[in-house]
C-alpha cells in the first residue's frame, strides 16, 4: 500500500501543536466550530508562530459556518485547507473555494445516503473525510462506522480524483485493521489523546503500524 495521508485534528493547546509538529502527520487540524476542542483563531496564530511544522498543512474545521466567519478566521490564521464538517451545500462549497482560493474538503457522515452525497460534490470538493454521526455530535465522538463501507467511498473518491480520509474511532488498537482497506488516509483526534492531551507515545505507536503496513506491500 502507498503511504496514507495522516491528519491529526482537534489540537487545542500549544502543547498539542508541539507534539503533532514532531509527528509524521501531513495535516494538523484545528476546530473553529462549537466543540470541546474549539480554539480561538488568535491563539492558533500564536502557537503556529512558535513551532516549525516542516511541510505539514493546516486544516480549519467549520460546521455550517457563515462565509464571513470563515473570512474572520483566515484573517488571523493561515490555513491550507478548509474542512466543512456539517450539512453544507454544493453551492456553499463553491462559494468558499471562489472566495478563499483554498482547497475545501467535505465531510460525509456515513449513512445509507453517504455515497450519494459524495457523488453530489463531484468536481467541487477537493477531498473528503468520512466520519461517524453520533447523536448531536458532528465528530470527535471516538465511534467508528461500519468499515466494510470504506471501499465504496474510496472508489468514488478515486473516480473523482481526490483523496478520501477515514475518521471516527480510530486509535492504536485498530489502526492495523483500518490500513488493510488500503485507504487514502486517516483523520484522528481523540484516538491520539491521553487525558485530553495529544500523546507522543500513542502517535508513535500508530505511525509504527503505518510504517509496518507500508513496508509489507
Amino acid at each position: 500500500m502507498q503511504q496514507p495521508l495522516i491528519k491529526y485534528c482537534g489540537n487545542k493547546s500549544f502543547e498539542d501543536v508541539q507534539v503533532v509538529a514532531k509527528s509524521n502527520a501531513h495535516y494538523i487540524g484545528f476546530i473553529f466550530a462549537n466543540s470541546k476542542r474549539k480554539v480561538n483563531p488568535g491563539d492558533v496564530s500564536g502557537w503556529l508562530k512558535k513551532v516549525d511544522l516542516l511541510d505539514k498543512k493546516t486544516v480549519g474545521v467549520f460546521v455550517n459556518e457563515e462565509l464571513n466567519e470563515i473570512r474572520n478566521v483566515l484573517a488571523k490564521v493561515s490555513l491550507s485547507v478548509i474542512q466543512c464538517h456539517g450539512t453544507e451545500s454544493v453551492e456553499f462549497i463553491k462559494q468558499v473555494k471562489n472566495e478563499t482560493g483554498l482547497h475545501v474538503w467535505k465531510v460525509i457522515h456515513h449513512d445509507d445516503q453517504g455515497l450519494q452525497t459524495m457523488k453530489e460534490f463531484a468536481g467541487v470538493a477537493d477531498g473528503y473525510v468520512v466520519d461517524t454521526k453520533v447523536a448531536n455530535m458532528w465528530g470527535g465522538s471516538g465511534v467508528s462506522f461500519d468499515w466494510k463501507s470504506i471501499p465504496f467511498y474510496q472508489q468514488e473518491a478515486r473516480e473523482q480524483g481526490v483523496p478520501c480520509l477515514i475518521a471516527g474511532g480510530i486509535d492504536s488498537t485498530n489502526i492495523e485493521e483500518l490500513l488493510r482497506y488500503e485507504i487514502d488516509g486517516f483523520d484522528i483526534s481523540s484516538g491520539i489523546e491521553r487525558e485530553g492531551k495529544k500523546d507522543d507515545t500513542i502517535i508513535q505507536t500508530i505511525e509504527k503500524w503505518v510504517d509496518t503496513c507500508v513496508e509489507r506491500t
